[in-house]
């Protein structure tokens, strides 16, 4: 039986599961009758050469399964088709449960977002609506560049609750309305300029024919206000104003408390029993409401050195250094305070105080103070020189010396 396998020629050789039977009478060392041979006699013709598969070194043959036994056929019992790997899902395989959920977190973020900006809209448009408009009629013009706010604290009682409360106390208490402070804010791109008008310069009054005091504009008792105070320094100063802010002195002591406190560098003990302004210690010091204002109205400014007190001899312009250096270090605190809610109370302490003109809107005013936050002001001054006539001690322009000054903000 052992010569009945045989490799043909031409076979490969290196293929273990192929086979080959050769036909009868075949030698058993591989030689078979060529095809010109006759057939023997009486023989019938050699069968062809049936191939067999040879099973494979790990048993798995064909119809067996890996663990020998024969696979069941066609519709036999038992026959199983292959597991078919489950279809991936265009979310990269994971369940689609999963992505619903992510799908709804997004969604429930993206409604809140929408809800706290639409709240926090409504709730500036509250605080905004609280502000008092000022009528200023055609006073209001356009600076040739940037915008010019006319920026007004003013000495109103009219918020004062209690007697000595935000600056006033009983040795000053002052008749009528005036305007305590001025100053030109020019903005034009992300650049501060500040021109400080001093209280006592003397000018010519819009409306009244005749010079006085520039705070005298402002005065309700010479029938003045905030209009005869934009046309006064529109005419008399060449300076044109595109927006009117004006804040008493109770609605200040409020932005400073809302803000936290305002510090501010002492470089010596300070003092105005006028204004009620007390620093018992130099250096950093934290002021209140009450003290930043007496700070920054404080004319009779007392300072000990080597245990002498020394009054600021600079007068009105000492002055307006100082306020100089208390909006710098609002400016940086406003810049300071990211947290929103923060903003929206200094704005709600400041509402019932402050007075703008008619013609901003919600979105000036915003603009207005987001051009603040983080502003490092550059001084400007006008050059005046110290008299005294019918109104008192005033001050007298130097038309030629302020030139750059107003020319900066015209």
């Amino acid at each position: 039986m052992s010569d009945r396998f045989h490799q043909p020629e031409g076979a490969p050789s290196n293929d273990p599961r192929r086979v080959f039977i050769p036909a009868p009478g075949s030698s058993p060392g591989g030689s078979s009758r060529g095809s010109s041979d006759p057939p023997r006699a009486g023989g019938a013709a050699s069968p062809p050469v049936v191939e067999r598969p040879r099973p494979r070194p790990d048993g798995r043959g064909p119809g067996r399964r890996p663990d020998g036994a024969r696979r069941s056929g066609p519709g036999e019992p038992g026959d199983r088709p292959p597991p078919s790997a489950p279809p991936r899902s265009p979310g990269g395989g994971r369940p689609w449960y999963r992505r619903l959920r992510w799908r709804r977190v997004l969604g429930l973020v993206s409604i809140v977002v929408v809800l706290a900006l639409v709240a926090g809209f409504l709730y500036a448009r509250s605080i905004f609506n609280r502000i008092e408009k000022v009528e200023l009629g055609d006073s209001l013009t356009s600076a040739e560049d940037g915008t010019n706010y006319l920026v007004v604290g003013s000495d109103s009682r009219a918020n004062v609750t209690e007697e000595g409360d935000a600056g006033f106390n009983g040795s000053e208490v002052p008749g009528g309305q005036r305007a305590d402070t001025m100053m030109i804010m020019h903005m034009e791109g992300g650049d501060v300029q500040l021109l400080s008008v001093p209280r006592d310069l003397y000018l010519p009054i819009a409306g009244l024919d005749e010079s006085h005091k520039i705070n005298a504009a402002y005065n309700e008792d010479l029938g003045g206000g905030p209009q005869m105070l934009v046309d006064t320094i529109t005419q008399s100063l060449g300076i044109p104003i595109d927006r009117y802010i004006e804040i008493d002195f109770v609605s200040f002591a409020g932005l400073v408390d809302a803000l936290g406190g305002v510090t501010i560098n002492f470089p010596n003990p300070a003092q105005d029993e006028a204004s009620g302004l007390f620093v018992p210690e130099a250096g950093d010091v934290e002021l209140d409401g009450d003290q930043a204002l007496a700070f920054v109205r404080s004319r009779h400014y007392l300072e000990t050195i080597d245990g002498e007190q020394v009054e600021d001899g600079r007068g009105d312009l000492g002055r307006i250094l100082r306020q100089q250096q208390f909006l710098t270090a609002v400016f940086g605190k406003l810049s300071d305070s990211k947290n929103p809610f923060t903003l929206l109370r200094v704005a709600s302490n400041m509402a019932e105080g402050l007075r703008i003109d008619d013609q901003m809107s919600m979105f000036d005013a915003m603009r207005f103070a987001w051009g603040l936050r983080g502003a490092q002001p550059e001084a400007l001054e006008l050059v005046t020189t110290p008299d005294r006539n019918e109104s008192g001690a005033v001050l007298i322009l130097d038309e030629e010396a302020s030139r750059p000054a107003l020319e900066a903000v015209r």
